[in-house]
């Protein structure tokens, strides 16, 4: 990409604080580093790591909005059935994976995320500040995560050359240059265990606090190293091992939260304002079934519910609609009014909307709960992480453990359930941990208790649908993509016409020897490897 991957396009205004990329650095572009060490010190510095920790979560004060809802709302939040989508001309929730909004999603990572975290990262380095160089090669890992989950093979290495072609890497040679920069950087922070990083307030996400960046890194850690448990079990085990022994988050004080302000607010609280998605059928199915409290933290009642289906003395206002309606349906049937919206706090437009989750303590249960299942040393039972992840996500909103009908919650017996005459229970899956099931049972249980845990973070649960086929959720109603039938979803997504334009010869080089299959939805990612 010679405009976005290949330049490294950083122009720096310290007053105002702004990174943008333009074409008109020339000089700076050929020789970034002596921009950096003439220009930058301390007192600057934490100015760039701010920005570069907003930017991959979509938090800046520009135009983010729009890449958030062509990368988040119409891929992975209708891939992870969070939502479906309610406007008529929005054909991702029918498997079409839409070229322009894709590329727009690629491009703003590699013209923004990328030039922001490339750049805290090299400077840290160049002026000696170990600790926060550790932080950035972490912060480094969870940003390209969730760009290699989507298309695989990426400029990764060689980002930033300064050429005119960049080549790709492999994702197995990615996923191995993740571990190997998380146990690198984890040394660096265990080395300064107790103390604080001088980034201060300009750590958005935990102030400095160095044990905390710690458990968020082997957290991370143990995310892709369960990621890779069916392509490589021995890989998968020591990372997974490693990053447990090394201390993981165990409360929801460990969470890694951006907290929102006015300048750098929610996106979801301007994407809603557009009344285009709604609730999907799966979380009605699931929630309901449930009598899950948490509903009402991440869903508002329709504005025209059906107490018809409602549980047994439950009063449960919330309602799905089912993903792959087609374009008819939707202009005719008044899905704003039937389905349900995000939650208030996502809703109040001009308002900063709740924190960012990036990773939050349930999600490291879950985990150790799989590695536990798999005979691994996760510091507890299988059945028992699993009950603690479902407490700390009840924790994490504000909730008691018990379910609507003040019933314990981890020990219920209930299933999911029919959203209406005409749609059946999702699945038969219990929230009471089934000790004497199958190994593939329990994990069922366990990803999908983590399916409702990671909400919104619908790119994590998308990426653990394809590795793991759970939760069991509708089929599509219809599909317009004729490799993607309406009982699969994608496996990743296509490249872009940015990178067919000015990277030619790589992408084309990428497809041809590193993707494994055809440019196409259907060709699994390399972890993708589940029998």
């Amino acid at each position: 990409m010679k405009r976005i991957v290949t330049r490294l396009c950083i122009a720096l205004v310290l007053g105002g604080f702004l990174l943008s990329c333009t074409d008109d650095f020339t000089e700076l572009n050929t020789d970034p580093k002596n921009f950096t060490t003439d220009a930058i010190t301390s007192s600057e510095y934490p100015l760039f790591v701010q920005r570069a920790l907003y930017t991959p979560n979509f938090l800046p004060f520009d135009s983010a909005r729009g890449p958030f809802q062509l990368w988040h709302s119409l891929f992975s939040d209708v891939y992870a059935n969070y939502f479906a989508t309610t406007a008529p001309n929005f054909d991702s929730d029918q498997f079409i994976l839409v070229g322009g909004w894709l590329n727009g999603a690629y491009r703003y990572f590699y013209s923004r995320s990328a030039p922001n975290i490339k750049f805290a990262e090299d400077t840290a380095l160049e002026l000696g500040f170990d600790l926060e160089n550790a932080m950035m090669k972490v912060w480094r890992v969870y940003a390209y995560h969730r760009v290699t989950d989507y298309w695989g093979p990426i400029p990764y290495s060689n980002f930033g050359n300064l050429e005119n072609q960049v080549s790709y890497d492999s994702q197995q040679d990615i996923y191995n240059d993740f571990f190997t920069t998380l146990a690198e950087a984890i040394t660096v922070l265990q080395s300064n265990a107790g103390g604080t990083s001088f980034l201060g307030g300009n750590d958005v996400i935990f102030g400095g606090d160095v044990d905390k960046w710690t458990k968020f890194a082997n957290t991370l850690r143990l995310r892709l190293a369960m990621r890779v448990k069916y392509v490589d079990p021995a890989l998968s085990q020591s990372n997974a091992e490693a990053a447990i022994s090394g201390g993981v988050m165990t409360s929801n004080d460990d969470n890694a939260l951006i907290q929102t302000n006015l300048n750098f607010t929610n996106s979801y609280t301007t994407i809603t304002q557009w009344g285009e998605f709604r609730m999907s059928g799966d979380m009605e199915s699931i929630l309901k079934g449930y009598q899950d409290p948490r509903v009402a933290t991440y869903y508002a009642p329709a504005t025209t519910p059906d107490a018809a289906d409602d549980p047994a003395g439950v009063d449960f206002p919330y309602e799905g609609m089912r993903n792959g309606q087609t374009a008819e349906s939707k202009a005719t049937t008044p899905f704003n009014d039937l389905a349900s919206n995000m939650a208030g706090p996502y809703t109040l437009g001009g308002d900063p909307g709740p924190a960012w989750i990036v990773m939050a303590a349930a999600e490291a249960y879950f985990l150790r709960a799989e590695a536990a299942l798999e005979g691994w040393a996760a510091g507890g039972t299988a059945e028992d992480l699993y009950n603690q992840g479902i407490t700390q996500s009840h924790l994490q909103h504000g909730y008691d453990g018990t379910n609507l009908s003040g019933d314990d919650y981890v020990t219920s017996g209930l299933t999911p359930a029919a959203i209406d005459g005409s749609n059946p229970a999702v699945s038969t899956v219990p929230v009471a941990y089934n000790a004497a099931g199958s190994a593939e049972a329990q994990l069922e249980q366990i990803i999908t208790q983590k399916w409702i845990a990671l909400w919104p973070d619908s790119e994590e649960a998308y990426a653990e649908r394809r590795r793991t086929g759970y939760p069991v959720l509708y089929d599509r109603l219809n599909t317009l993509n004729p490799n993607i039938a309406v009982d699969e979803i994608p496996r990743r997504m296509t490249y872009t016409a940015t990178e067919f334009a000015d990277n030619t010869e790589e992408v084309n080089a990428a497809i041809s020897n590193l993707l494994g299959g055809p440019d196409l939805g259907t060709t699994k990612l390399w972890w993708d490897a589940k029998n």
